[in-house]
This record gives C-alpha cells, structure tokens and sequence, in this order.
C-alpha cells in the first residue's frame, strides 16, 4: 500500500481511500488481514488513532471487520461494495459538473463523447 500524504483532505480519510485503492486493485484481496493500525502509523509516521478512524470508516461501510485478537480483514464482496460507492461518488462529482460545463459551453452529446473518445486514445 502506498500512500503519498497530502494538504487536500484529512489524513483519516487519505488511509481509508489509500485501503480502498488498495482493495480494488487486489493489493489486498477479500478475506485478507490488512496491515495493523500500528503498522500503518508507523509505515507513514502518523497517529495510530488517526489510522483507526480511517479503519472504522471502512468498517462501517462493511468493507472491513475484525476478528478478536487477530486484526482486520476484507469482507468477501467488499470490492463490489467500493466499486458501487465510487461509481455513485464518480457520477456526483464529476458526470454532473462535466455536464453543466458542456452545457455551458453548448457542447452536444455528439462532440462531448468524441472528446472522451480522444482523450481515452492519448492514454
């Protein structure tokens, strides 16, 4: 797991897209033990609390559970469970706000997906 810490947004909240991130590209597969809270506040020179809040997060989002005295782990399904969140988040964020923009601009349908098309090309 890697996670490059930055100003943008709450420590807490970069470890748990770092866990997701990490979930959706099998780094850490369902039914997988994560790495500890204290593993991570070390490996990143952060607050363990800060890491659990993070943890949590995920746990409430039923991705994550503990099993007593052993640690956390990925709940088969826990990918599909991230994948239908971001998709939603995805949607929310940027499919609206591209939208406006285009409609503002008075970018057609037509011309909207040629741009995405162009732009999928150069990756």
């Amino acid at each position: 797991m890697k996670l490059i810490l930055n100003d943008d947004e709450p420590i807490f909240i970069q470890i748990y897209k770092t866990i997701e991130d990490a979930i959706l590209t099998d780094d850490i597969k369902e039914n997988e033990q994560i790495p500890s809270t204290t593993e991570l506040s070390k490996l990143y020179n952060i607050n363990p609390a800060t890491v659990l809040k993070g943890i949590n997060i995920l746990v409430a989002k039923k991705v994550l559970y503990k099993k007593r005295g052993i640690g956390m782990f990925v709940y088969e399904g826990a990918k599909q469970i991230i994948k239908k969140s971001r998709k939603e988040q995805f949607k929310n964020s940027f499919i609206k706000n591209l939208l406006q923009e285009a409609k503002k601009l008075e970018i057609s349908e037509d011309e909207l997906l040629d741009m995405i098309k162009n732009c999928e090309e150069m990756n």
